[in-house]
């Protein structure tokens, strides 16, 4: 338990340093609309990225030169495992992925990616055994000439008997999804400075009476998007925006048939600029069980 409030409250430090630059820097932007979404291959990704298996759960870090995202293809250590894609510089294109290995990828599933804003580590979810129940929240950190650390348990008053998902801490709040309640809904969490987790509550104004799941914040914390059954056809990306962090968040809007398909769009998560939107999806065209892919925006001056 030590080590995880240790832990936390380096990345909190981090997180929080990072988010008063760009919301200074948000503050003064706003953004065009998405583009119509593009199969990370035929954005030019390696031809490995994207398999006959299943990839999804993309999460990029914070330099945009790392690309985190679970895959159940052939090679792994068993289950659903999480794999890493980089390359140089963000003009560039992702490079074959390789495989995290232990000790954060085991013979259960390991999914959900989130890398820390330090670039330092990431949470993700594990279904392994010793944990609070089905999937739960881990966090690992990168040891200079030592490789990965031991993932650690958030505990049990933020895991659950049921399944957690998608991990996000911006400022001092953590944010995932759980289905604690039977349904899938978004809860949030207090993070304080010395890394101790508060018991999440659901998150005010974004639960439906359908599965709300696996949240992503913008890293000013003024925008979220999940997953929720939608008008489009299967399960639909969803947004909601709020004026500050002290506001309560907006009625959620479909980010549109545009970026969603007639199947099942998931998981999205935001470049650090804001402009690049990553998610897995099975619509049509996907290679395998479901692809990656990428839609983008433009930053435009406020007033414009």
């Amino acid at each position: 338990m030590r080590y995880t409030m240790v832990f936390l409250a380096i990345v909190i430090t981090a997180l929080t340093i990072a988010g008063i630059a760009i919301a200074d820097r948000a503050n003064a932007m706003s953004f065009g609309s998405w583009s119509q979404p593009q199969n990370l291959q035929a954005a030019g990704a390696d031809d490995a990225v994207n398999t006959t298996a299943l990839e999804g759960c993309p999460s990029i870090s914070k330099d945009g030169t790392s690309l985190y995202f679970a895959s159940n293809r052939a090679g792994g250590l068993g289950g659903v495992d999480i794999y890493v894609s980089t390359r140089s510089d963000v003009e560039d294109p992702w490079g074959a992925p390789v495989n995290v290995g232990a000790p954060i990828n085991t013979p259960a599933d390991e999914l959900c990616p989130t890398p820390m804003r330090d670039g330092h580590g990431f949470m993700f979810v594990s279904a392994r055994p010793g944990g609070c129940g089905a999937l739960d929240i881990y966090a690992t950190r990168w040891r200079n000439n030592h490789g990965w650390s031991s993932p650690v348990n958030l505990g049990c008053a933020v895991n659950s008997a049921a399944d957690e998902a998608s991990p996000f801490i911006v400022g001092s709040e953590l944010y995932f999804s759980s289905t604690r309640s039977g349904n899938s809904d978004i809860y949030v969490a207090p993070v304080g400075d010395e890394g101790a987790v508060g018991d999440p509550v659901p998150a005010p104004g974004l639960n439906t009476a359908a599965n709300d799941a696996r949240p992503n914040l913008r890293r000013d914390g003024l925008e979220i998007f999940f997953d929720r059954p939608g008008e489009c056809g299967g399960i639909d990306l969803w947004m909601s925006t709020r004026p500050s962090t002290e506001d309560p968040w907006s009625q959620a809007t479909n980010l549109g048939c545009g970026v969603n398909s007639a199947a099942n769009d998931l998981r999205a998560s935001l470049s650090w600029d804001g402009t690049r939107l990553y998610f897995g999806s099975n619509r049509t065209g996907t290679e395998g069980n479901q692809d990656l892919y990428m839609t983008t925006r433009e930053r435009v001056p406020a007033g414009e």
